[in-house]
């Protein structure tokens, strides 16, 4: 019969993927919470001879930055460049010594660098606006502490919409407030690597499903065929040959197929067309062409057996192997019980 079993590799690989993904969930590292805490901006600018104002929750406190209320002017860095990486930027700032924000753009440099020219320019506080295409998306930033510097990320639309009024000559000043905490216990890199891990092995998953289904489908099919062409053949005579047939004397005829003389004990199988061949040559040939090597009889349709040429020689080797391990088992079987019976028996 033949052997379709699971994919060893496929189930450890499975396995393995399980035991890896609950323990990086439950390591201390990775569940640890970490607080996140938004940042509510009044912002006050003139347009005209009116003072509009706007509140809301638009941006996100720095994890290094210092937790206060803090307010002040909006400050851009001088240039075309936005991105105050260099020691030298400066900043144009009016008279006075009020507290000031530098309004920064992110990237060229890493965080840390851009808060460090800042405050060693004098500013109170630094937003950082995104890349641009990135709307309002903002994220806590990773950098240095600075001693009551408060760093706040906003999104890309409100810095640029702030840089572009100062650019007009409006001043803007902003009120920062200590908003509301958030807790994450995963970071969104985490829960991207996990939602990978998880796809992978739903698909693994889904794959071995169907890949048994398959596989039983396959199996019963080849059971079926197995059987249907037992009792196809089983419906051809078979005969052993003896002394005297006609068919081995010297003018008798050749195995069409090995082209070897035919001999006292021999097997030969004759199918319907009353042809006779050697049966281990002509059963071969049957299930690879399907007719009689001399009158081209179609053999297996007249037996009402459709195969599939890819299952022939397959199926073959199937059913000589099973009739072996019979013949063997019998001859096993018929050497046990001379054994037994040669056995002397001994009585008290």
């Amino acid at each position: 019969m033949r052997a379709l079993k699971l994919d060893a590799r496929r189930i450890n690989t499975i396995s393995w993927f399980v035991r890896f993904t609950f323990l990086l969930l439950l390591t201390p590292n990775s569940c640890s919470a970490n607080a996140v805490w938004t940042a509510y901006i009044n912002m006050t600018f003139y347009v005209g001879d009116r003072m509009l104002s706007e509140l809301g929750e638009t941006g996100i406190f720095g994890k290094g930055s210092a937790l206060k209320k803090v307010s002040g002017i909006i400050v851009p860095p001088d240039g075309k460049t936005q991105h105050v990486c260099h020691p030298n930027t400066n900043f144009s700032l009016g008279k006075g010594r009020e507290t000031w924000f530098a309004l920064i753009e992110r990237g060229g440099c890493n965080f840390t660098q851009k808060i460090q020219v800042a405050v060693d320019k004098g500013a109170s506080g630094v937003i950082i606006y995104n890349f641009a295409g990135t709307g309002n998306q903002v994220f806590p930033m990773s950098h240095q502490a600075f001693t009551d510097i408060v760093v706040v990320m906003i999104g890309n639309l409100k810095g640029s919409k702030i840089f572009r009024l100062i650019q007009k000559g409006i001043r803007v000043t902003a009120i920062i407030e200590v908003g509301r905490r958030h807790v994450i216990f995963m970071n969104h890199y985490l829960v991207s690597f996990a939602i990978v891990i998880v796809a992978t092995i739903a698909y693994f998953i889904f794959y071995q499903i169907r890949k048994n289904r398959m596989a039983r489908i396959q199996n019963r099919r080849w059971q079926e065929l197995i059987a249907d062409l037992k009792d196809a053949f089983g419906q051809l005579q078979l005969r052993v040959l003896k002394e005297g047939d006609e068919e081995i004397t010297p003018n008798g005829d050749n195995c069409v197929i090995c082209f070897e003389p035919y001999k006292a004990d021999d097997i030969v199988r004759i199918l319907t067309c009353k042809h006779f061949f050697h049966k281990d040559c002509i059963d071969p040939w049957i299930l690879s062409h399907g007719t009689c090597p001399m009158c081209k009889c179609d053999i297996l349709k007249a037996l009402g057996i459709q195969l599939d040429a890819e299952y022939a020689l397959e199926l073959l080797q199937e059913i000589m192997l099973e009739d072996l391990n019979d013949s063997e088992s019998a001859n096993d079987q018929e050497t046990n019980n001379e054994v037994l019976s040669a056995t002397p028996y001994s009585l008290e």
